[in-house]
């Protein structure tokens, strides 16, 4: 059977046989509708109660602020419309050049609504620039929407901050957390932010299921009116199965972020010291500091990343060029652009997103094999050749 390391976890994880095992009735005798008013529906709304708080003491709030959705972007686009929504207005919103399409797609078809959308750069790793920022907040912007951790880099961005800069101003805060919620810590009591948006297949769940974090008295206009479900702001019989797993990943990923946390960054950091030493004109990106524990992004100048990929698979290497979202396009990454990577590194970037199940001996496999597949694939780039001649 063919090796498989797995090194895109920011694109999907594992669903832990932990989480399958509590899933697995819910496929079979415990079938009840949750909304049914017998008690066989009844039993399967308590495990709904049960995997809520699980999920609400991930990120320390209160069970009645979470509501389920279907994905992270359906989290997103939730918080976004319902900030519109609660106040039309206002026409004027803040993000940054670095989001998740989930969020960076979403405010492109507003501009072309009407709205005018602010997006705040970043620097040459990845920061934010908080001047910038602060500076365009308008007495008119509906919403903010800050990623907390960036999906291709890893940089972590100071919420703390953003959110009470924000909060001082009146205006809604929502922060796109699903790479950051159960790899870092992650506390609403400690950041003022409005909304919170969190995906399940990000942390050992399955796909398919996701939260959305809603502040207490942050006004709200739901996104699918339907049902009653979720307490009247999500329509829709919910994904009992689906939910209920996410609650055990969530219980799961609170007990162990520390020790995963600091597995992961010591083979981080052990893959980015074998590769830089050995493979000439390669760059990290990203800020070195604050970023996730499982998350480098390394440039390999002059050849480009989908050819890397290609090589690396047929190896029984698994990466990524950057967001699985924009997987198969030819274009540079948007958040590398926005960072200033030169053009001939920016092309040749590689996501390595690690989890628990990485071990040393798929570090060192990779360590072992990448520097001979990028020097076969300079040995036929002309700009490399160039370069070499120069």
């Amino acid at each position: 059977m063919k090796r498989i390391i797995y090194m895109d976890n920011n694109a999907t994880t594992r669903v832990a046989p932990e989480v399958v095992d509590v899933m697995l009735p819910f496929f079979g005798e415990v079938y009840g509708n949750p909304s049914s008013a017998h008690t066989f529906g009844g039993e399967v709304g308590k495990h709904i109660r049960r995997a809520r708080e699980h999920v609400a003491s991930l990120i320390h709030a209160s069970p009645d602020e979470i509501v389920f959705t279907s994905c992270g972007t359906e989290s997103d686009s939730t918080a976004i419309w319902s900030a519109i929504a609660s106040y039309p207005e206002k026409r004027h919103i803040v993000t940054s050049r670095v989001e998740h399409p989930a969020v960076k797609n979403l405010f492109e078809h507003l501009a072309k609504k009407g709205y005018q959308i602010t997006f705040v750069p970043v620097d040459r790793q990845g920061r934010l620039d908080l001047d910038y920022l602060h500076d365009h907040l308008r007495d008119d912007t509906a919403v903010v929407s800050i990623m907390w951790a960036n999906n291709e880099t890893g940089v972590v961005f100071p919420i703390e901050e953003i959110a009470a800069a924000v909060r001082r101003r009146g205006i809604v805060f929502h922060t796109d957390a699903v790479q950051a919620v159960g790899k870092i810590p992650v506390d609403v009591q400690q950041v003022p932010l409005d909304m919170l948006s969190l995906s399940g297949h990000k942390i050992h769940a399955p796909k398919g299921v996701a939260a959305l974090y809603i502040r207490k008295g942050t006004r709200f206009a739901p996104f699918l009116i339907g049902g009653h479900q979720e307490r009247n702001r999500r329509g829709g019989t919910e994904n009992v199965a689906a939910i209920v797993g996410l609650g055990e990943a969530a219980r799961l990923a609170a007990a162990k972020m520390k020790t995963a946390g600091e597995k992961s960054s010591r083979l981080r950091d052990r893959l980015e010291a074998g590769l830089v030493s050995r493979i000439p004109k390669t760059m990290v990106n990203g800020d070195p500091r604050h970023r996730l524990p499982n998350t480098t992004n390394i440039s390999f100048e002059y050849i480009e990343g989908e050819s890397i990929l290609l090589m690396m698979d047929e190896l029984g290497i698994c990466a990524s060029s950057g967001s699985a979202c924009t997987s198969g396009s030819l274009e540079p990454s948007h958040v590398l652009r926005a960072m200033g990577v030169p053009f001939t590194a920016a092309h040749g970037s590689i996501r390595f997103s690690l989890s628990e199940h990485n071990t040393e001996d798929d570090i060192d496999y990779t360590i072992e094999k990448l520097p001979d597949i990028v020097a076969r694939l300079r040995s036929l780039s002309p700009f490399w050749n160039a370069e070499q001649a120069a």
